[in-house]
């Protein structure tokens, strides 16, 4: 189930680094994004919210 926040549906997508290591990247969105596929929060990560856009991101606790 997909986690989201007041609109906002969260996104991860796998992408290779300079080095070749395959790292997940989480983004929210509120449309379906051209890549990239819903997921639930990852553990230990709480969301926070731009005081000036309103838009949320992910922090570790």
């Amino acid at each position: 189930m997909a986690f989201e926040y007041k609109g906002w549906t969260l996104y991860t997508r796998e992408v290779t680094l300079k080095g070749g290591r395959k790292q997940p990247i989480y983004f929210f969105s509120k449309r379906k994004p051209k890549s990239g596929k819903p997921t639930d929060k990852p553990d230990g990560y709480t969301v926070g919210e731009n005081k000036r856009t309103g838009l949320p991101y992910l922090k570790k606790k």
